[in-house]
Parts: structure tokens; C-alpha cells; sequence
């Protein structure tokens, strides 16, 4: 398929997403134009706030493929990726991310992601939801088991 094709498979996914109860977001993975998996919204229909279709799509792509580790692929999703789902493709190693609406096309229908964009930057003491940091030194003690581990597996 070609990366039009791609889109508009992403696009036809939000689409269903839409018909079918869930957001208006889909997201597929490819490599060299072959679909991997595809993902689409479930937040309201899974009540789990964490179903963008693009974790969805890469959750779906490791357990085909076995792996955690999706160098090689790209992403095609809907819509520009929330900072959730922006982590999860850094973490997941997608080459590339392909997408059709953008971030202020999002915030015009009522899913404005701005907000945590712009927390992020904001030191955790300040942030809307407060942060404070404690037992670290028990936790520090775990940290200490994982660099000393010989057998790890590293991602």
C-alpha cells in the first residue's frame, strides 16, 4: 500500500471508531506498505483511558510480531499524536509517524491535548496534579538490582 493508503486505512478506522461509540482516532502500523495492525479509540468503550488508537495499534503490533522493539515500522494515525501516545512510539522505536489532523484540529472538537504538552515542561512540584517524591531510597535500592543484573533484557 502506499502511504495514501495507509492514511486513509487510519482515517477509515476513526471513521468505524465513530460509528461504532468510540473517539474519532484510528492508527495503523506498516512496514514497507504492508499493515501490521491497526488500532482505533476504545476509551469510552473499554472505559480505559489509555486505548488511543495508537497504544492500541502498538499493542497489537508486538504481540504479532514478539516484540517490544518496532524499528523498521511506521505509524499512520488520524490525528497527531497526544503526549501518551507520543511516548508510547518513542518507546515502542517507530521510525516514523505519518498524520492527517493536527493537534489544533483536535482542540477544536473538544480534545485539547495542549494542556499536557505544556505541563510537561513544568517542574513536577508546580504541575496541576501535584507530585512529591517519596521512599526514594527504598526504590533506589531496585534501581541498584536492575544495573547489577547480568541476564537483563534491555529496552
Amino acid at each position: 500500500m502506499t502511504k495514501e493508503e495507509l492514511m486513509r486505512r487510519a482515517i477509515d478506522l476513526s471513521a468505524d471508531s465513530v460509528r461504532n461509540g468510540g473517539g474519532p482516532f484510528g492508527a495503523v502500523i506498516a512496514r514497507n506498505g504492508e499493515v501490521v495492525a491497526e488500532g482505533s479509540n476504545g476509551v469510552t468503550l473499554f472505559n480505559d483511558p489509555t486505548a488511543h488508537a495508537e497504544v492500541t495499534a502498538i499493542r497489537k503490533a508486538c504481540q504479532k510480531l514478539n516484540t517490544f522493539d518496532l524499528s523498521g515500522y511506521e505509524i499512520f494515525t488520524s490525528c497527531e499524536p497526544c503526549p501518551m501516545c507520543l511516548g508510547a512510539i518513542y518507546w515502542a522505536h517507530l521510525d516514523k509517524i505519518y498524520y492527517a489532523n493536527d493537534r489544533k484540529d483536535a482542540a477544536d472538537i473538544g480534545f485539547d491535548d495542549d494542556f499536557i504538552y505544556k505541563e510537561i515542561e513544568v517542574q513536577p512540584q508546580y504541575r496541576k496534579k501535584p507530585s512529591e517524591i517519596l521512599l526514594r531510597n527504598e526504590a533506589l535500592e531496585v534501581f541498584k538490582q536492575w544495573t547489577e543484573k547480568t541476564d537483563k533484557t534491555e529496552y
